[in-house]
């Protein structure tokens, strides 16, 4: 190993090399490390109490937040290889031995397949989530059978139960996410809704709910869902892992709700195309942020631009909330959109700031324009360029960074059942865009959220609606990115 005669050489501000008195440097913390153990996430419930959902949510959070190598297995997608998409409720009536043991088998292969995926890691963490009704005690024991030589414990393997007795939220269900399909394609709405609902009695007249009275039940690990988190309770939970999926659910919901994204109005530092700082906004940024008040007003409040109740004796409006980051330049944007108090007591759009919604930190390059860093740090520029993702900034942040402490305001973000808009900052935005629409977090940094524009996501069950409103149109965009975008 090459030693400088240096007692205080450092290359790129932070990153240590070998020197007299420190001849064996730490090595650099790796960008991505995953070494934990296995869990199989085993769904349970009638047909429409949201499995699905819960299954594609919760893989996308242990991937995207905790690096956890996640899949689902859905067993109705074997049944549509097997035996086609048409399957009518007949076929899954629980006293028709033939429609049993096609059904039995479309459980088995997907548990081969869940199995063999499982087992092609010796060290990564894996999360296998099975996307069954698993109704049945005598199902839920040839599970936990099925797997007693791939896991540690027969307590890796956790059920969660999805239970809904507001009969309208199961209707809503089928017709939110059902009729869409292959089963239903092309069938009239009424039709496919009454024979999903008695597909639900075939399953109902068969199910067997976990309870904690149940002696098999108790020796499970388990958590239960009443009407998509009103209520819920657990058995046998413990572990790092299993308790943020725990509180993942806890906050999750099936209700359609709408999610806008803003970056702030243009700053005077991305005038002058300098990263970071906490520096106010340009004239276009204003000019900005008034905009985006009118838009607010009439398309999430349903006020008219100026934000004034259309009837003055009927002042109520949506429940929506507005989050901005601890810094000036979010503020200031919001600052247009109004605040009335409506009849119900609600207060419209009131400003939560949270510090989570800050921008990356640059560390030593906070205030430095990307040719800046190139020319002083040449070293530091390229590690950046290389790995974007996993680059911490000298005494600042990276993206990983970022993503971590960002898993809490997702968690309050999934809870909103009520329009939510969050004016933020490019890099922040980028993690919750790509973790809504179903992206990965290495794709996360190269995400496009350019100044100007407002973001309306709408998540559903297998995607994520996205529509893009361009405000502020003939001012200037420049957000001084010019390489390679970060903030």
């Amino acid at each position: 190993m090459e030693v400088s005669n240096s007692t205080t050489s450092l290359v790129g501000y932070d990153h240590l090399v070998a020197n007299v008195d420190n001849p064996e440097p730490q090595a650099e913390m790796p960008t991505l490390y995953n070494n934990g153990d296995k869990y199989v996430i085993a769904l349970v419930g009638l047909p429409a109490t949201g499995k699905t959902y819960l299954a594609r949510r919760l893989s996308q959070y242990l991937q995207f937040f905790h690096g956890s190598d996640t899949k689902v297995f859905n067993v109705g997608n074997y049944r549509r290889k097997l035996v086609g998409a048409k399957s009518p409720h007949t076929f899954f009536d629980p006293s028709n031995e033939e429609f049993v043991k096609l059904r039995d088998q479309c459980a088995q292969e997907a548990m081969d397949d869940l199995i063999k995926w499982l087992e092609g890691s010796d060290f990564r963490s894996r999360v296998a989530i099975y996307d069954a009704t698993n109704t049945t005690r005598q199902r839920r024991t040839w599970i936990c059978d099925q797997l007693k030589t791939s896991l540690e414990s027969v307590h890796k393997v956790i059920f969660v139960e999805s239970v809904i007795r507001n009969e309208e939220l199961v209707e809503g269900n089928v017709r939110e996410t059902k009729l869409s399909m292959p089963d239903y394609e092309g069938m009239d709405p009424d039709e496919a809704v009454t024979d999903f609902m008695q597909r639900i009695e075939h399953y109902r007249s068969a199910y067997e709910p976990i309870t904690e009275e149940n002696s098999e039940d108790r020796s499970l690990s388990w958590i239960k869902m009443i009407d998509a988190g009103r209520s819920i309770s657990m058995n046998h939970i413990s572990g790092f892992l299993p308790g943020r999926i725990v509180q993942f659910l806890m906050n999750l919901h099936t209700t359609p709700r709408t999610i806008y994204l803003s970056r702030h109005g243009q700053s005077q530092y991305n005038v002058l195309g300098k990263i970071g700082g906490d520096s106010q906004l340009s004239e276009s940024g204003e000019q900005y942020a008034k905009e985006l008040a009118k838009f607010v007003h009439t398309e999430i409040l349903g006020l008219d631009e100026d934000g004034n109740f259309k009837d003055p004796e009927n002042r109520v409006v949506p429940h929506a909330r507005l989050f901005t980051s601890s810094l000036r330049r979010t503020q200031l944007t919001a600052r247009h959109i109004v605040h009335h108090k409506c009849d119900d007591g609600w207060i419209v759009m009131r400003p939560r700031i949270c510090s989570s919604l800050s921008e990356i930190h640059a560390g030593a390059f906070d205030g430095f324009t990307y040719k800046e860093i190139e020319e002083k740090a040449p070293e530091e520029f390229k590690r950046r360029s290389d790995d974007k993702l996993g680059y911490r900034y000298p005494r600042g942040e990276s993206y990983l960074d970022v993503i971590a402490r960002l898993d809490p305001i997702i968690h309050e973000v999934e809870r909103q059942r009520d329009p939510i808009l969050i004016v933020g900052h490019q890099g922040i935005l980028r993690i919750i865009y790509a973790y809504f629409v179903g992206d990965t977090r290495e794709n996360a940094p190269f995400v496009s959220i350019p100044l100007n524009t407002v973001i309306k996501l709408t998540p559903r069950t297998y995607s994520c609606d996205v529509e893009r409103f361009s405000l502020n149109k003939g001012h200037s965009a420049s957000d001084g990115d010019h390489e390679p975008p970060s903030h």
